[in-house]
């Protein structure tokens, strides 16, 4: 075999695999949603490994190892940083603590954190590009379509984890109508960290030809998967159906009208 082919392999293999994780993902996610509280810490990070590498092997897959590299470094990277500096400054964030349930930690940060960014920057991207290209302002609309996307999924992931005990914060107010616990000054750094990830996403990573294929790799359905489920569960099983309007009314600015894009592009 060629050194050329064999380097072909795996990203020929990574759309088989990034599906394989997303079913993995949306499984595991059920799991969750109907365990008992002080069992979910399987399910919880189970669900970020697999979310995570659904989100690389997508990218590797539209366009190539570089792109996944460049994914892991700035949106793991950078959220690993903007975390780490979060706990010890209270800056972007506000003030706010890790309580150590969420395992093996670095600079004071969980592992499953910066993965969790990883994650979701991904499809937050293609987000931006699929919608953002479409509007006046080339590229900063696309980062900003793709900023509100990867932000916006917030609303429903601080609750969550604050109400499953994984963090706290010192002043939880004033919060958004609906979304108590969580301050105000958290919705205002994740705006900057995700637009400073995104941002340097699409600069870095090539676009190809031909715009944002939706009708391939997992990353578009999981997004909207993660909107419609989150939805649901904060609503049905977390007790929370402030969350669940005020974040399906903020992510679904961008969730609904990606969904009807996603919907012409299968047609």
């Amino acid at each position: 075999m060629s050194t050329r082919v064999a380097h072909r392999l795996p990203v020929r293999a990574a759309p088989v695999a990034a599906w394989s994780f997303a079913v993995g993902v949306v499984l595991a996610q059920i799991v969750y949603s109907v365990t008992e509280p002080a069992d979910r810490f399987p399910t919880t990070v189970l669900s970020v490994v697999l979310f995570c590498a659904a989100s690389v092997l997508d990218a590797a897959s539209r366009f190539g190892v570089r792109a996944a590299g460049l994914l892991v470094l700035v949106a793991g990277g950078g959220g690993l940083a903007a975390e780490a500096v979060g706990v010890h400054t209270g800056f972007p964030f506000g003030e706010y603590a890790y309580t150590g349930t969420l395992g093996a930690q670095l600079a004071g940060v969980p592992v499953v954190v910066p993965m969790a960014w990883v994650m979701m920057a991904w499809p937050a991207l293609l987000v931006g590009r699929a919608l953002g290209d479409r509007l006046p302002g080339g590229r900063w609309s696309v980062v900003a379509v793709a900023t509100w996307a990867l932000a916006s999924w917030d609303v429903f992931l601080d609750p969550q984890m604050v109400d499953a005990g994984h963090w706290t914060w010192a002043d939880p107010v004033p919060a958004l109508p609906g979304v108590a616990g969580v301050p105000l000054t958290n919705f205002a750094g994740w705006l900057l960290v995700a637009a400073l990830i995104t941002g340097a996403l699409h600069v870095l990573v090539g676009e190809g030809t031909g715009g944002v294929d939706l009708r391939h790799g997992p990353a578009p359905a999981l997004y909207l998967w993660t909107y419609g489920s989150s939805v649901w569960a904060h609503a049905a099983f977390f007790g929370r159906p402030g969350s669940s309007l005020v974040g399906g009314l903020l992510m679904g600015l961008v969730a609904v009208p990606f969904a009807v894009a996603l919907w012409r592009a299968h047609r």
